[in-house]
């Protein structure tokens, strides 16, 4: 018998028995019945309080986005250990991840250590503990641990790739030479996908700009023969987005909360952490990171079971509903991510661009704020940066012609957003904040109704947690070498070039 008949039989002989919920809860979940393991997860700690209960419950129910729930399950974890149970590596590594799930990075670091501690010579216990080490900015340690996953395991593709984002390589400094090897030697997509984009880092880091951005089209151009994105997906919803907003701008709106939140959106990379580390470098401030608050509030709204978060479908049988409520469900999702502080919170999810005008109904007191950068330096970061490829989100980003169709899109959403809620969005150019940064971090916190703090000027100093690709960049001062850099590809972008001529948008 497998190990949930064996569960399931001892449950119905000895309901009581919580190491038979608990196994059967896990067997369950792993079968993908998330709701039924959590039935019998939650029985299983109603019987007993352990941590690797706990740690199960907690990882289930972020799976189904229960995050203040899952919040609550690692209190009662820590709890648990803090009178001195003891747990093996896997419910130390489950603790980190459900932490890092949340966005508690910082929370996650000693459990991750413990895993490694206990059981050494797990490979992904070691890549946890380096990635969360990267993220707290702890990249002199991030590297070693790295280093000593890639001792036990030379051709771990998803640490090659760690390590070459944690700094800005150089000539004497590089893992070049290693990267090709290893790239060679291996026929495997997935990994070629993340060693091609570690060496096109790495090969721009030491000046050979040309041969890196052979390689990312090299790379992109066999990663999107794989996949089935089609633009016209896309296309689709941004026309929902403009379709629906007649029935959103007259829905009613009851009850709306009177929190602040702070909305950081736009295209990715063009500056949006960088924002996000200069407001929250302000004393009245702290980010939330990238939440999915608002998406998850509208869909839940629509009442739809489809498969993606936000589709045409979505849109339309949301709009018309009570944007208050859609506000109050934004605020208790957010909660959970939020410390304990009155402070005002950022929201910095760059694809909230899409619910732009919804936000702005649902949550009357909130700042917005949309980044922009020039449309051609747009596609070149876009097209550098693996973003997650398990997320419909960023499909567009493998070939240059796609971003910038994708890119006019964006553009002419921002515009019918300013028309249809003049004054709530702030676009800031991310040239101005580069050549300009004191009078434009001004024009930010203005718009925020925030007072003027030196300490925004110096937000390299901020010691939170970033995970965002852009973690390094943002732990040094405003830098100049990322403008205009697109000149450097000029041929190569000329499929964007001709998409933004045939758009009107001038580069």
């Amino acid at each position: 018998m497998d190990t949930r008949s064996v569960a399931m039989a001892e449950t119905i002989r000895n309901p009581a028995s919580a190491e038979a919920r608990f196994l059967l809860g896990v067997s369950e979940a792993m079968l993908g019945n998330i709701r039924e393991g959590l039935t019998h997860l939650r029985k299983a700690t109603d019987l007993k309080r352990s941590a690797e209960y706990y740690a199960q419950l907690a990882r289930c129910l972020l799976m189904v986005r229960q995050d203040r729930d899952a919040r609550t399950a690692l209190q009662n974890a820590e709890q648990c250990l803090a009178v001195g149970e003891r747990v093996d590596a896997l419910t130390r590594d489950t603790l980190g991840c459900a932490y890092a799930r949340l966005g508690n990075h910082t929370e996650s670091l000693p459990h991750f250590a413990a895993a490694v501690r206990i059981q050494p010579e797990n490979t992904q216990f070691r890549y946890n503990h380096a990635i969360a080490l990267s993220f707290v900015g702890e990249a002199a340690e991030s590297e070693k641990a790295f280093e000593r996953l890639l001792t036990q395991e030379p051709h771990n593709a998803r640490a090659h790739h760690g390590l070459a984002g944690l700094r800005r390589q150089t000539a004497e400094c590089n893992h070049v030479p290693r990267l090709r090897a290893v790239r060679n030697a291996t026929q495997d997509p997935d990994a070629r996908l993340l060693l091609g984009y570690a060496l096109a880092k790495e090969l721009e880091d030491i000046g050979e700009a040309a041969e890196s951005f052979r390689c990312l089209l090299d790379v992109n151009k066999e990663y999107r023969r794989r996949i089935t994105y089609d633009f016209a997906s896309d296309g689709e919803i941004f026309d929902a987005i403009e379709a629906s907003w007649s029935q959103f701008a007259s829905a009613p709106v009851t009850h709306a909360p009177k929190d602040a939140p702070i909305f950081i959106i736009g295209m990715p990379r063009t500056g949006t952490t960088l924002v996000d580390r200069i407001l929250s470098s302000h004393p009245d401030v702290v980010s939330a990171g990238e939440l999915q608050a608002f998406p998850l509030a509208v869909k839940a709204a629509s009442g739809t079971r489809t498969r993606n978060v936000l589709d045409p479908e979505t849109l339309f049988y949301a709009a018309g509903k009570d944007l208050g409520g859609i506000g109050r469900s934004y605020m208790e999702r957010a909660a959970s991510h939020v410390p304990a502080t009155p402070k005002r919170f950022i929201d910095k999810f760059p694809g909230n661009f899409q619910y732009a005008g919804l936000i702005a109904r649902a949550l009357p007191h909130a700042a917005i704020i949309c980044l922009r950068r020039h449309p051609m330096d747009t596609v070149v970061s876009n097209f550098k940066n693996l973003f997650a490829t398990t997320s419909r989100y960023y499909q567009y980003s493998y070939d240059i012609q796609e971003i910038a169709q994708y890119y006019v899109r964006f553009d002419r959403l921002m515009k019918f957003w300013q028309a249809a809620i003049p004054n709530r969005i702030l676009e800031v150019h991310y040239e101005d904040l580069v050549e300009k940064q004191e009078e434009t971090t001004r024009q930010i916190l203005e718009h925020c109704n925030l007072q003027w703090s030196e300490s925004c000027l110096t937000f390299h100093e901020n010691t939170s947690p970033v995970s965002t690709p852009s973690a390094a960049q943002v732990r040094r001062p405003i830098y100049r070498d990322a403008v205009a850099r697109w000149r450097r590809y000029e041929n190569a972008l000329a499929p964007a070039r001709d998409v933004f001529d045939a758009a009107g948008i001038p580069v």
